[in-house]
């Protein structure tokens, strides 16, 4: 299989930033995609890389950098962000750090500054992933330990069901559905309903209508 070569997106309004940034790092072995503001990037129509992170200028017409970083988290929208700036001050760098951005360079920036923050940034997003894949598997192979009847009795309890409410509705006993949870949380090792919400949220089972 072929490595799969990192996408990297910039948003700049300013043309000869983007032709100079997109040689730099084209000739660094990326493939570059260029936007020139925040909204054309935004309409822009794909799925988040895994190996892939956006150079963002902080000061455009229209929507901002700061603007926009706020809009991709409101909508969990997850890619490595580095700032630059020609403008930034102290503030302004501590609210996007504050918001996630992997960096904050102010222009004029050295070539081996930005390449060495983006490889750390991809490294650190990479590394996210597959600690983020990991869990959803450990948690999925748990799933398929529990028996059918518990997976009937989880989607209830992650409804916020009382177990005199599941026994009526599953027609069996309170003391059985008692056993069956139990045997829930052992077998997914944890101690609350609520860690089992958050965990059956993760790789999205929902609750029972």
């Amino acid at each position: 299989m072929s490595e799969i070569v990192p996408i990297i997106y910039i948003v700049d309004d300013d043309s000869s930033v983007r032709a100079s940034l997109s040689l730099l790092l084209e000739s660094a072995g990326y493939k570059v995609i260029c936007f020139n503001s925040a909204d054309e990037f935004l309409k822009f129509g794909f799925e988040p890389s895994t190996h892939g992170c956006l150079i963002l200028d902080v000061k455009m017409p229209g929507l901002s950098g700061l603007d926009l970083q706020k809009k991709m988290n409101a909508i969990r929208y997850k890619i490595p962000i580095i700032f630059i700036t020609g403008h930034g001050d102290i503030p302004m760098s501590v609210q996007a750090m504050k918001d996630g951005a992997d960096d904050f360079l102010s222009k004029p920036f050295d070539d081996d500054e930005l390449l060495d923050s983006i490889n750390e940034a991809l490294l650190r997003n990479i590394e996210s992933f597959e600690k983020k894949n990991l869990n959803h598997n450990q948690i999925e192979q748990k799933i398929e330990n529990l028996s059918s009847r518990e997976n009937e009795v989880l989607r209830h309890l992650i409804a916020g069901l009382l177990n005199k409410q599941i026994a009526y509705k599953l027609n069996i006993t309170e003391r059985t559905v008692k056993a069956h949870r139990k045997q829930i949380m052992d077998k997914m090792g944890i101690k609350s309903i609520a860690e089992l919400v958050r965990m059956t949220e993760k790789i999205g089972i929902n609750p029972i209508d």
